[in-house]
């Protein structure tokens, strides 16, 4: 069919389909202006209408009704509700004053239509009713041919109720889809907004998470680079020996601290720069941290009570910095000739972290700045465990956690 279509006209198919689309959607943006349309039409061939059918006198309250139809046609989507109410008065006055329906009565099955999906419930059970008793009134009132019998008649008046019914069951088809999409668009803003919020809420744990190694490995390494390098400091002149040792445990201490840090830093990449990372530390590691805290001038000792168990990953690595950062605070405000003790009980389906020293206890001076209770409480309620901090009743501090060995469901 297209190649019957000469070839200085084949060019303009494919536009008339973007004029047709074009021209319905300037209309649609438009709706008072295909009212106001409709509306002149109505009352030019009503007015045409009354002249043919009453060419001396026109009945002025013919032209009366059909005028406030016309208004009511221009203003049924701004305000459906007093469309509706009007066509009642109008059709009222038309039965009251006999007034036979002409060209005006188009307009009902359209206001119909207007109340079904734009008025409140009400107003559209009151278009359904009326869409049932106007063909019926009108039945009644001007039916004039006795000829017809009752089968006829009712019939006829199904008819007429036919378009009126069908005319509000699309308006009403229209406020349930109009419905439908504004609850989809609802939904869709909710669950926007509730992934926004599981993406804060996923990234301050993030965070947190980080802030907590972060403030170990610091924590830890600087505090055993300080001491170091006061008593090299102090053996410089007199034990270059101690000294070279110093400075050795410095720089050890300096690297383990780098890959700790490199590895935490790590995970703030992107999933394609992946890299090979320090392995997180655990109860194997407990050894070396405790010679590492011996090298740095702390004496301590490590019990091991019950059968060990294998414990899951984020519980070593909570019992490793319950242990790091205990002994650092013992370093830190212990005081002088400080010992500590470090007691791991595997309790069956539960690890019991003890650690305590001799020092200052309760009397140990602090700048208000740490973060290391903080964080060991947040990590030991993380696995919905236990925390116990504070004084010893014989002197010194103590830290006891009591963990499960693999988390719990809910916790």
């Amino acid at each position: 069919m297209y190649r019957s279509v000469p070839p200085a006209w084949r060019t303009l198919v494919p536009v008339y389909p973007r004029c047709v689309h074009h021209l319905y959607a300037w209309l649609r943006r438009r709706p008072l202006l295909v009212d106001g349309a409709w509306a002149l039409l109505l009352l030019g061939f009503g007015l045409f209408e009354l002249i043919i059918d009453q060419p001396g006198d026109p009945d002025v309250a013919h032209v009366f009704a059909l005028s406030a139809m016309s208004v009511v046609l221009l203003i049924r989507r701004r305000t459906p509700t007093l469309a509706l109410v009007l066509t009642i008065v109008v059709g009222l006055v038309q039965l009251f004053d006999d007034i036979p329906p002409g060209l005006e009565a188009l307009v009902m099955p359209a206001i119909a239509y207007s109340a079904a999906a734009y008025s409140p419930r009400w107003a559209s059970r009151t278009a359904l009713v009326g869409s049932v008793l106007a063909p019926i009134a009108a039945v009644v009132r001007w039916w004039d041919d006795p000829e017809v019998g009752a089968t006829g008649v009712i019939l006829f008046t199904a008819l007429l109720m036919g378009p009126f019914l069908i005319a509000w069951v699309l308006g009403d088809s229209m406020r349930t889809r109009r419905a439908y999409y504004v609850e989809l668009e609802d939904r869709a803003d909710r669950l926007e907004r509730e992934r926004d919020q599981q993406a804060q809420i996923a990234a301050a744990g993030e965070r947190a998470r980080i802030a907590r190694e972060l403030h170990d490995v610091v924590a830890h390494n600087v505090s055993v680079m300080v001491v170091q390098a006061d008593g090299a400091a102090y053996a410089l002149d007199t034990a270059p020996e101690r000294t070279r040792e110093a400075l050795g445990t410095i720089s050890s201490t300096g690297r383990e601290a780098l890959a700790e840090m490199r590895r935490l830093l790590g995970v703030l990449r992107s999933q394609n720069e992946g890299g090979a990372f320090v392995p997180q530390p655990g109860v194997e590691q407990l050894d070396d941290l405790l010679e590492r805290v011996r090298g740095a001038g702390l004496p301590v000792d490590l019990t091991v009570e019950g059968i060990p168990v294998e414990l899951s990953q984020g519980v070593a690595l909570t019992v490793y910095r319950i242990v790091q950062e205990a002994l650092t605070n013992t370093r830190k405000h212990g005081g002088p000739n400080v010992t500590a003790l470090v007691r791991l009980r595997y309790l069956g389906e539960d690890v019991e972290l003890d650690v305590g020293d001799d020092g200052r206890g309760g009397a140990a001076p602090g700048d208000g700045m740490g973060h290391g209770l903080v964080g060991m409480g947040e990590r030991v309620a993380l696995f919905g465990g236990r925390l116990e901090t504070g004084p010893r009743p014989g002197g010194g501090w103590q830290v006891r956690a009591c963990l499960p060995a693999r988390p719990r469901d809910g916790a």
